[in-house]
């Protein structure tokens, strides 16, 4: 149902699952000290034990058959620094009822600032319309994450999305670092908009190649 790889210049997006991904590679980069920092403004959690990143793998794999999520492993292209790397995990969550997908990210702090975000959200919107036929892709942010807010900010107004506005208590205490509940600020860009950005030639988008199998 999910393409296995998606390609941009800078990036290869691959499908998260143990068939895919080393599990003791995947611990060694969840349970890293860095990975505090990371998950400041997001649900996942630094891993404890090898166990936890297996399950997690397993996880992502049963989501991938069921078809409610598509994760992949995001790895700069062969020119890039660090390339082949594992740099972070995004993906899509879907409201199939609502013709909707939920976009997320995460990068290791070596990888930020290099405008991966935008890059990465170009090869999920060409899954969420042209593979899969949905009608609007959702980026979200805590209120806290200056670094998230100014990436989708600039990616939504160069495809034509806006900002729908503040979605009170929105992640639950017990998914939180924190123990309490966060707000979330959520954007959307319609397929229309998309479609749109797509063809107006003073738009730069990059180019993004979709393989199934």
């Amino acid at each position: 149902m999910f393409p296995e790889t998606v390609e941009t210049e800078r990036l290869r997006l691959e499908r998260l699952g143990p068939d895919t991904v080393d599990v003791h590679d995947f611990y060694a980069v969840m349970s890293a000290a860095e990975m505090d920092e990371v998950t400041r403004h997001h649900t996942q959690t630094r891993h404890e034990t090898p166990k936890e990143s297996a399950d997690y793998l397993d996880e992502k794999a049963e989501q991938w058959e069921n078809g409610e999520a598509a994760q992949y492993v995001v790895r700069p292209q062969a020119d890039e620094d660090g390339a082949g790397k594992f740099a972070g995990v995004t993906g899509l969550g879907f409201q199939w009822e609502k013709r909707t997908a939920i976009m997320g990210l995460w990068l290791r702090p070596r990888f930020w600032g290099r405008g991966y975000s935008g890059e990465r959200a170009a090869a999920l919107l060409e899954l969420a319309f042209a593979e899969l036929d949905l009608e609007l892709a959702s980026p979200e942010h805590t209120p806290e994450n200056e670094q998230s807010k100014r990436a989708i900010e600039k990616y939504v107004g160069r495809f034509g999305g806006r900002y729908e506005g503040i979605l009170r208590n929105w992640v639950p205490a017990e998914m939180t670092t924190t123990g309490e509940a966060w707000n979330l600020h959520r954007y959307s860009i319609s397929r229309e908009e998309w479609r749109a950005a797509d063809d107006d030639e003073t738009v730069e988008t990059p180019d993004v190649e979709v393989r199934y199998g």
